[in-house]
């Protein structure tokens, strides 16, 4: 079963999931390409055409660090906590042939409507977990991934236990000795939560970078951020010169810069974790008021 189709235009498809009400609705500029929203906030888009085709500026910075993680086209192991519609999990197999991936979703509805609807590519090595994000994790094996995701949200907001230091020593356990975390998040006046999350990771991992556009980075607005943490070198240099030149520019911070954007920031744990904050109305397409 695919999308619903009117004779020459595709239709919204809207569907009751675990987690609410999810909507696909067709990109009006691509023929084969949808957007997917919950509970009215955009979530993902997805083109079954071209799954190189990014659309949010978050899903192109941890596609540049795909593409710089080992030579280009070698297989990679990823960790995906978090499904939306598995947009970077598709590019990966696009781009990395062979390349084997667990993504986590606990809207088992969810999952249910994207096999329907939005089919992967049957050479792609995905497969698909129904679970709680961190507790499907602490049953993975160690030492095995070279790239794990976090890219959570309940609505919005990314859930409070998601956001620890235990959480992210949880990660950095699955992962190989030169594996890559990276989160994404939404943060925007003041940034407190983005520091702090910023200090999480850098409490675990000695190589920490934060990517996001300067207005974001300078609390004028809210928007995502993705936080970078690994045990080897980050290619910085690269990540700089790649994010400069997307559609929205974005900035890297790191080593002195990160540590002045970090500030008297504490790191995260199980006992003071909060969700993240609430976007502003007409955020990621939540009503304007």
């Amino acid at each position: 079963m695919g999308v619903a189709r009117g004779r020459n235009t595709p239709q919204t498809v809207s569907e009751q999931v675990d987690s609410g009400t999810a909507e696909l609705s067709p990109d009006p500029d691509r023929p084969n390409a949808w957007l997917l929203r919950l509970n009215g906030t955009a979530q993902s888009h997805v083109d079954l055409d071209d799954p190189t085709h990014l659309e949010f500026e978050y899903v192109q910075r941890l596609a540049h660090l795909v593409d710089l993680l080992a030579p280009t086209g070698r297989p990679i192991r990823a960790l995906h906590l978090g499904g939306g519609g598995f947009t970077l999990p598709r590019y990966i197999a696009a781009t990395r042939p062979r390349s084997t991936q667990q993504v986590v979703e606990i809207d088992g509805a969810l999952i249910e409507l994207l096999r329907r609807a939005l089919p992967t590519d049957k050479n792609a090595r995905i497969r698909m977990r129904n679970g709680d994000a961190r507790e499907v994790m602490s049953r993975a094996p160690t030492d095995t991934f070279d790239l794990v995701v976090s890219d959570v949200f309940s609505g919005a907001r990314t859930p409070a236990h998601l956001t620890s230091v235990e959480y992210v020593r949880e990660a950095a356990r699955t992962m190989v000795a030169s594996g890559v975390y990276a989160s994404n998040i939404g943060d925007g006046n003041g940034l407190v939560y983005a520091r702090a999350q910023a200090a999480t990771v850098r409490a675990v991992f000695e190589h920490v970078a934060v990517i996001a556009e300067p207005g974001i980075l300078r609390g004028r607005r809210f928007g995502n951020l993705v936080i970078l943490g690994s045990a080897v070198e980050l290619p910085i240099e690269q990540l700089v010169r790649r994010t400069a030149g997307d559609p929205f520019p974005g900035r890297v911070e790191h080593g002195g810069s990160l540590v002045k954007f970090i500030g008297g920031a504490k790191a995260t744990t199980d006992v003071t974790a909060t969700r993240s904050p609430s976007p502003p109305p007409g955020t990621w397409g939540l009503p304007a008021e």
